[in-house]
């Protein structure tokens, strides 16, 4: 039997990313109501000020903070109302020492006022004159020409996910179209004499598939497109036939199971048959994910990837390599993690990095991570989990109270 000639995490990403490169990704423009999830594939800068005039953030009057000195409930500054600016008009009048204008929360500043002060502080002494019952600082309540956004300002950076906060600030700059990624589209086939579909009942010594609807939840959940999803039985021809057709229409072909060196698994034979390159990467130095394949085809410009078929196994390369790559070409900020301290003693295995999951648990302001312990088949090990630490494949473990870093997962 030929053994696996496995790579590193970082060797298998960097052959990635020096034979695949930018090959599978492809941009379009949408419209901004339809673009919330996807990837901003162009950094943002304003053409234009953010607000364009001075705006009272209270309902209020507009003043020169030196006349409202010492005023207080006992001794009020009395001062001539000139005018009130009505919402979405322009102030027309410039006001000087000694005068206010009554202005709503978001109306214009007229020219001379430099603060507003809230109408709570103030009362009416007739119908020209208000009495102001405290003093104010310069600026105070007021929001200046740009200070939300200058002209020129880098407003939302390329790779940025769009939420609604970025839908809000595009549209405050009259941008109703933008630049995005388009997800990879997916094929995802889960092979295996003993799978049945979840809606069936299995027969004594087959199982429900779990890989092809975790696999498909977690390419969701970043952004992705599954266009098919297959479970297909461990026939060679069968699943070459899948593989081929599709080729034609996915940018990521995931091919859970039959990827290590049974007599039966034949993902690596069929990948080097069917793809230019044929597949670069067999077999992972981590544990656990030790059976993964990784192959590209030039010709549709396709990432194929064989992942193991023990469940955990399976989202954690996928996590590991294939959401790893999929962020890096789209200019996605590191995943996220938390560092805590480990609550017992940890063994690894050794030669290989090791992935194992976590919980975490907080007391007071400290994070503690504790491992949790089952079989890479085991899924309820992942719905425990809050994430997963790294022990480098040169360290034997980790000793009770070491400092980890916990990705989320």
């Amino acid at each position: 039997m030929e053994l696996l000639k496995v790579d590193t995490i970082a060797s298998a990403r960097e052959k990635l990313i020096n034979i695949v490169q930018n090959s599978t990704l492809h941009t379009i423009c949408m419209n901004l109501l339809s673009a919330h999830g996807y990837i901003l594939s162009k950094d943002i800068f304003s053409e234009e000020q953010v607000p364009a005039f001075r705006r009272s953030t209270v309902d209020g009057y507009a003043v020169i903070s030196k006349d409202t000195v010492g005023a207080s409930e006992s001794m009020p500054v009395f001062l001539e109302v000139i005018d009130e600016i009505v919402m979405g008009a322009s102030a027309q009048k410039q006001i000087h020492s000694g005068e206010c204008v009554y202005v709503p929360t978001g109306g214009m500043i007229p020219e001379g006022a430099d603060a507003v002060v809230m109408v709570e502080y103030c009362e009416m002494f007739d119908t020209r004159q208000t009495a102001v019952y405290i003093s104010i600082a310069h600026g105070k309540n007021i929001v200046l020409e740009g200070e939300d956004i200058k002209k020129g300002e880098l407003v939302i950076k390329c790779g940025t996910i769009i939420r609604p906060q970025e839908i809000g600030a595009l549209a405050c700059l009259g941008i109703t179209e933008v630049d995005v990624y388009r997800p990879w589209k997916i094929t995802i086939i889960s092979t295996g004499d003993e799978l049945v579909l979840p809606e069936h009942k299995p027969d004594l010594g087959k199982i429900r598939d779990i890989n092809s609807y975790s696999l498909y939840a977690q390419a969701i959940r970043h952004g992705l497109e599954v266009i098919d999803l297959k479970v297909l039985k461990d026939d060679e021809l069968l699943l070459k036939q899948a593989i081929i057709q599709a080729m034609e229409q996915s940018d990521l072909i995931i091919i859970s199971g039959g990827s290590s060196q049974g007599k039966k698994d034949v993902t690596n034979k069929i990948i080097n048959q069917v793809a230019s390159r044929g597949s670069f990467t067999h077999g992972l130095a981590l544990k656990p994910g030790k059976p993964t394949i990784l192959g590209y085809d030039e010709n549709t410009k396709t990432l194929l990837a064989g992942l193991p078929g023990h469940p955990v196994a399976a989202i954690l390369v996928f996590e590991l390599l294939i959401i790893w790559f999929w962020k890096r070409i789209t200019n996605q900020p590191l995943e996220k993690s938390i560092f805590a301290q480990i609550t017992s003693n940890f063994a690894s295995a050794p030669g290989k990095m090791t992935c194992q999951l976590v919980q975490l648990i907080k007391q007071g302001n400290q994070y503690y991570a504790e491992p949790i312990l089952g079989k890479s088949g085991l899924i309820t090990t992942l719905t425990r989990a809050d994430g997963y630490i790294l022990i480098n494949q040169n360290k034997e473990g980790i000793n009770k109270g070491e400092v980890v870093e916990v990705f989320f997962i």
